[in-house]
């Protein structure tokens, strides 16, 4: 049976800066990938779907962009063939084509198959991803047979849609950005609006993205508390830098709705959260922003980062939402579920996860010795699920897989 120091599952970002770690520190190690490297990106996303991180902020152990375009936004295409030349320049370990059936422990180390292949290893380094299984939630379940339901990993532009209206529940990234999408092909679009992040694509004429690197705002240590549920901000990789949110979606025709209550057939209600959600994102907007001012002042940036005109982007004002909506009657013949994404382990033959179904760790630690986690949101700082902060959570587990072999 082979032993191998260490194992990771997954050659995304977390699992290739985690290899490119171990390699670094001499600990001979296998990448097991389901499918191929950064599979997700490749199957899991829509046609048109850019980055939200500029080029210059695509950064891994050892890697980054090297373009002419630092402040352009990658395709997934692109971002693809980065992590494929990132893979090549150390020769990664990727046993692609390996979807893990079972993880079980052993005396001194874990077993791993994988149809029919098996494995020893003293480490195991989970590295599947935040965006593992879309979340449905049950009132789906009520809805006419007759209305076709996508979740937004299968949506991938609108030819593929049925004809008519489109409902889509969540308006974070993902909803808002498919929202905008759809709705610019002609379509009527509903969006069911819930907990949200405004965020302008420019400030102060920067980037937002610039503001919160600068101020180290990515590698403070994350917030346990707020760490599940945090929505991702309402942004937009576009080369002409431009915003995307409630308000100018409305403005493409979007309706606004509250969310979703219950779904019995074609009808469906609304919970009257809609004006609330927004104040509440554009608190939260307007108190960012400010710390981006006083941030600018006390570092004297006036320079580069003048104050803008208008200061602020202006507040939505929804159109009074509806209560209730017949499917059926309005046309809509296409419900898109951007509702976001829970994890799932069912290979691993362990009690590793707490009552919510997520692996229980510190910083990516798990309570099994020699058993890790890496590139879940906010697991240890507040960017642990980016791109460009993979690598400092790959750096830490590093070291410290390094202490457990040499003292297992």
């Amino acid at each position: 049976m082979p032993l191998i120091e260490a194992i990771v599952i997954g050659a995304g970002q977390a699992g290739l800066a985690m290899s490119r770690c171990l390699g670094r520190r001499i600990i001979p190690h296998i990448v097991l990938e389901r499918g191929r490297i950064a599979e997700r990106w490749r199957s899991e996303r829509w046609d048109s779907l850019h980055l939200l991180t500029p080029n210059w902020h695509t950064r891994l152990p050892d890697w980054s962009y090297r373009g002419e375009d630092p402040e352009g936004y990658m395709s997934v295409p692109e971002l693809v063939t980065f992590f494929e030349d990132y893979a090549q320049s150390f020769s990664a370990p990727i046993h692609a084509g390996r979807n893990v059936d079972s993880v079980q422990p052993i005396p001194k180390g874990y077993e791993v198959r994988a149809g029919s292949e098996i494995w020893h290893t003293r480490a195991l380094i989970i590295a599947t991803g935040h965006c593992d299984v879309p979340y449905v939630p049950d009132v789906a379940a009520g809805l006419n047979s007759q209305i076709v339901q996508l979740t937004a990993p299968q949506y991938r532009n609108p030819d593929q849609l049925d004809p008519g209206g489109v409902l889509i529940v969540g308006s974070g990234a993902s909803g808002s950005q498919i929202a905008e999408e759809v709705a610019k092909s002609g379509r009527r679009v509903t969006l069911s609006v819930g907990r949200h992040r405004r965020l302008p694509r420019r400030y102060r004429n920067q980037d937002i993205l610039w503001w919160i690197d600068r101020m180290g705002i990515f590698r403070e240590p994350a917030d346990p508390s707020t760490s599940r549920g945090f929505p991702a901000p309402q942004l937009v990789g576009s080369n002409e830098g431009r915003s995307l949110d409630l308000g100018i979606l409305q403005e493409l025709g979007v309706r606004l709705t509250g969310r979703v209550a219950a779904i019995e057939g074609v009808r469906v209600r609304f919970h009257s959260n809609l004006e609330n959600s927004i104040q509440q994102a554009e608190e939260e907007m307007r108190n960012f922003l400010d710390r981006i001012d006083s941030f600018a002042d006390a570092h004297e940036l006036g320079g580069i980062a003048e104050r803008p005109e208008p200061a602020r982007p202006e507040p939505v004002s929804p159109a009074p939402p509806p209560d209730e909506i017949d499917l059926s009657n309005e046309g809509i013949r296409t419900v898109i579920w951007a509702s976001g994404y829970r994890r799932a382990y069912p290979w691993l033959q362990m009690d590793l996860l707490d009552d919510q179904g997520e692996l229980r760790h510190r910083d990516g630690v798990t309570d099994a010795p020699g058993i890790y986690v890496i590139g879940l949101r906010r697991q240890r700082l507040n960017h642990s699920n980016f791109i460009d902060g993979v690598g400092d959570d790959a750096e830490f587990l590093s070291e410290h897989i390094l202490r457990h072999l040499a003292e297992s």
